[in-house]
């Protein structure tokens, strides 16, 4: 009887009793894969990032914990996993397979959707002031403000180097709006935008050479580095990735890159960034201002990306008018916002296809999100 008391007096069971609060992020964890496997919300990284969070919150299983005399040196597999999240690898590898999946065919055709692009980008800087306002420090209201470019490897990016205490909270809110876009953003795109302007039909996109699609990540890479060298990392992954898919000498390169390998580091990134919301770092005010941050900056980064385009038309003729609802997809949500610009338009005019069109500011976003994330290492970056 004495060994079984002890053995119960160490299971996680007794060990729970220390902190209740654990129940809660367990419940918080469930919920998320609920959403993540039952309304498939973002599934192939809200799963992850919530079995992560399962994890942490079981006590005495050491997963996270470092080498010590007391476990002979050797940490938990997640310590050793989290390496990745900590010295940025994992997001430049995704974006180098983000580069390796996604065609830029669009924003070649269409150099205007730059424009759109850049406007989107008005949530990130637009939440970073009024982080400063709600007292966050600098380098903390940079790492949220990044939340409304929506990319989520950016975001993990500029909040491991700028302000790491806050990693949990901005990751879990900036990959739950992902997941909302098809919510959140039409009914903004509907307020900002007359039944006429919706229905804008617009031309279909010139042929794109292949020289053109094998220099522009090439001449991507050399001017955005050179303007901001603490962009590289991802700037230089995305396009390395995007001149593999496009030599077309590294099939099997570039597959790898699209596949195998984007597919594993975002199984690591997910659960490493799910184990560090712990109790403590979770339940917090300032987990709760970041959530209300991070819709406003969606909000207002559709909502730019919208207005931009709405200006541009002001100097358009007639013929070669942009619909504005491709504007919405500015916000680096990959191929999700450009979707939700489809289906809008498509119920006002169901001969209107925007997809394509959508795709140009889609693939800008995310490049335009790198540049911001640029500036702010630049400006706050050690």
């Amino acid at each position: 009887m004495g060994a079984l008391g002890e053995f119960l007096s160490t299971s996680g069971f007794s060990l729970i009793n220390d902190n209740l609060l654990n129940l809660v992020m367990i419940g918080l964890a469930c919920l998320l894969l609920y959403l993540a496997i039952g309304k498939k919300f973002e599934p192939n990284l809200l799963l992850p990032i919530a079995f992560g969070m399962l994890l942490a919150n079981l006590p005495g299983t050491g997963l996270t914990d470092p080498p010590s005399d007391a476990n002979n040196n050797v940490g938990g597999l997640l310590y050793y996993l989290d390496f990745g999240v900590k010295y940025g690898i994992y997001p430049s590898l995704i974006f180098l397979g983000i580069g390796a999946m996604t065609d830029f065919t669009p924003l070649i055709a269409n150099p205007k959707s730059l424009m759109m692009g850049a406007g989107a980008q008005l949530g990130i800087f637009t939440a970073f002031f009024i982080a400063l306002a709600f007292g966050f420090k600098p380098e903390e209201a940079a790492a949220i403000g990044i939340i409304g470019g929506a990319d989520g490897p950016t975001t993990i990016f500029v909040t491991t180097r700028l302000a790491p205490d806050l990693l949990s909270s901005i990751t879990v809110a900036a990959y739950s709006y992902m997941a909302l876009v098809p919510f959140i953003q039409p009914p903004i795109m509907k307020l900002l935008t007359t039944k006429k302007e919706r229905k804008i039909e617009m031309k279909q996109l010139r042929t794109v050479t292949r020289t053109e699609r094998i220099i522009f990540p090439i001449a991507v890479t050399i001017f955005v580095i050179l303007l901001l060298p603490s962009a590289a990392s991802l700037v230089g992954m995305i396009m390395l990735g995007n001149l593999l898919r496009e030599s077309g000498v590294v099939d099997r390169l570039s597959k790898t890159a699209a596949n195998e390998l984007i597919n594993i580091v975002t199984i690591f990134l997910g659960v490493c960034v799910g184990a560090k919301a712990t109790a403590a770092s979770f339940i917090t005010w300032e987990t709760a201002k970041i959530f209300a941050l991070g819709v406003f900056a969606f909000a207002c980064g559709t909502a730019g990306g919208v207005l931009i385009a709405k200006i541009m038309n002001l100097f358009l003729p007639e013929g070669r008018k942009i619909n504005p609802l491709i504007g919405s997809a500015g916000v680096s949500a990959v191929p999700m916002a450009a979707r939700v610009s489809q289906v809008v338009g498509q119920k006002e005019n169901p001969s209107n296809f925007l997809l394509m069109h959508a795709m140009g500011p889609n693939v800008a976003g995310v490049i335009g999100s790198a540049v911001a994330a640029g500036v702010f290492l630049a400006i706050f970056g050690a």
